[in-house]
């Protein structure tokens, strides 16, 4: 097994996705949007609610990008695969039906120790108007192909701040909630089949990082940008440990007035880590309702 070294900084383009309504409605339900309260989010679960107007979450972002044209970054086992870090930076409101093209880069493979990350990064354009949608930055760790002399990539600066968070909110996952997230596309058996998970060593599947991330942009959407999507700049964050199907997720939120910080966490062990949130100008801050 080998990294695809070779691919550091080369860029491609390629097709991103096309997308309907509906497939922006799968996609919220999957992350749980209006699991607790079917009348709470209307906009983003349903497309012809009196006097609603149809939105789209930010989060989405994360799949209309597609992967372009770009290779295998190697030919590893995909039980050894996990997701390591993600960010996503919304350059306007995303539409409700679309199609996209997508330039991708490998930013780097970087080498920890016995473990390696790769970074990949896509700018995701409207195919239609030729408008930038959003940037998306893309770690996955894949485990025993370190220890190849590169480098180790940027040292952390982030910290939890010492003081009680400005919020917390909690929603409950669902036991089918993988199932439901990865008929939005992301179709890795290591989130359905139990004999992967097995392999992967994990006792059952486990849920999608990017589903934790979508539900955490949930509670930031309505927590600090009054449930407006305009309001959203940027989120990112490090998956530090994975969350079964039917689990409790607490999301704490540091306003900073612009910027936020924030922590998922399941029973008291951190899920999601290093969370770093901007808000557009004009954030209604921290005056949103929480669903």
């Amino acid at each position: 097994m080998a990294l695809n070294l070779d691919l550091v900084g080369k860029e491609w383009d390629g097709e991103g996705r096309r997308w309907t309504s509906a497939d922006a409605i799968l996609y919220a339900l999957g992350v749980g949007a209006g699991s607790e309260d079917p009348l709470a989010e209307l906009s983003f679960t349903t497309e012809n609610s009196h006097d609603v107007t149809q939105q789209v979450l930010p989060t989405f972002a994360v799949m209309i990008g597609g992967a372009g044209s770009m290779p295998a970054l190697g030919d590893f086992d995909i039980s050894q695969v996990l997701h390591a870090e993600q960010s996503i930076t919304l350059h306007g409101v995303l539409p409700v039906e679309g199609a996209t093209v997508t330039r991708s880069r490998v930013a780097g493979f970087y080498d920890k120790g016995r473990h390696a990350i790769a970074v990949t990064e896509s700018t995701i354009t409207d195919k239609a108007s030729g408008a930038v949608l959003a940037d998306v930055s893309s770690g996955i760790f894949i485990r025993g192909e370190g220890g190849f002399g590169g480098d180790r990539g940027a040292s952390v600066t982030w910290q939890r701040p010492q003081a009680e968070p400005d919020h917390v909110v909690t929603y409950r996952t669902r036991p089918d909630q993988a199932l439901l997230y990865r008929l939005s596309g992301d179709r890795n058996p290591l989130h359905s089949d139990p004999w992967l998970a097995g392999k992967a060593g994990f006792d059952r599947p486990i849920l999608h990082g990017l589903c934790t991330f979508g539900f955490t942009g949930r509670a930031l959407l309505h927590t600090v940008c009054g449930s407006d999507p305009a309001s959203f700049g940027s989120m990112s964050a490090r998956f530090a440990s994975p969350v079964l199907p039917g689990e409790e997720l607490s999301v704490a939120i540091w306003d900073e007035g612009e910027t936020c910080r924030f922590q998922t966490t399941v029973a008291g062990r951190v899920v999601l880590d290093h969370g770093t949130f901007t808000k557009k100008a004009g954030s209604p801050g921290a005056a949103g309702r929480r669903p």
